[in-house]
């Protein structure tokens, strides 16, 4: 009988672990957040916005293009998410003050700013870097099989790998999390 409880409680204390690690126990941990995604229509920073409007936020997305923009924001809020855009190239004053006073204006103003604009990546020394990256021509087969031995999880990240961490540093939970780096590379040795 004794073994009997203590194996149910175990039960009941994995569920809730589990429960927890999931996500299942706090609905919307942005609730009423306003979010600010630079570069956010594609790839790691539509990721990032589709999961914090997940989480409950309202969603400001950004690209350099109308169209990238006006497709982003047509596919999330299809997804019943809070989500606005404007066009912004991070460069320009202009248009980040543009997309600042656009959050404002439509939400009252700003608690988390993800700036997500980026060049391409490349995977190693940024010494190594040549022109052709700097140019944005990606990679073959050959790299990224080549990459995927290096990982200690043998699979390259996909954008969605991103976008837990970012929702996790942005709610409450994270709140006692000052100055760290967490790097989310597969198991990758990083440094500087």
């Amino acid at each position: 009988m004794h073994k009997t409880g203590l194996l149910g409680l175990c039960a009941r204390a994995w569920n809730s672990v589990r429960m927890a690690s999931s996500g299942m126990t706090r609905r919307d941990p942005l609730a009423n957040k306003v979010a600010l995604v630079t570069a956010s229509t594609d790839g790691i920073g539509f990721a990032i916005a589709r999961r914090l409007a997940q989480d409950g936020a309202h969603v400001v997305v950004s690209s350099r293009k109308q169209q990238n923009v006006d497709q982003a924001v047509a596919t999330l809020q299809g997804e019943g998410l809070s989500v606005t855009g404007t066009v912004c190239h991070v460069g320009k004053a202009e248009d980040r003050e543009r997309l600042v006073a656009t959050a404002v204006k439509l939400h009252g103003g700003i608690d988390i700013l993800v700036s997500n604009a980026a060049v391409n990546p490349f995977f190693g020394s940024i010494m190594d870097v040549t022109e052709e990256v700097w140019d944005k021509l990606w990679m073959d087969k050959e790299k990224e099989e080549s990459m995927k031995e290096t990982l200690r999880i043998s699979r390259l990240g996909e954008p969605e790998d991103c976008a837990g961490i970012v929702s996790f540093l942005c709610s409450e939970d994270a709140s006692y999390i000052t100055g760290e780096t967490v790097v989310v590379g597969g198991g990758t040795p990083s440094r500087l």
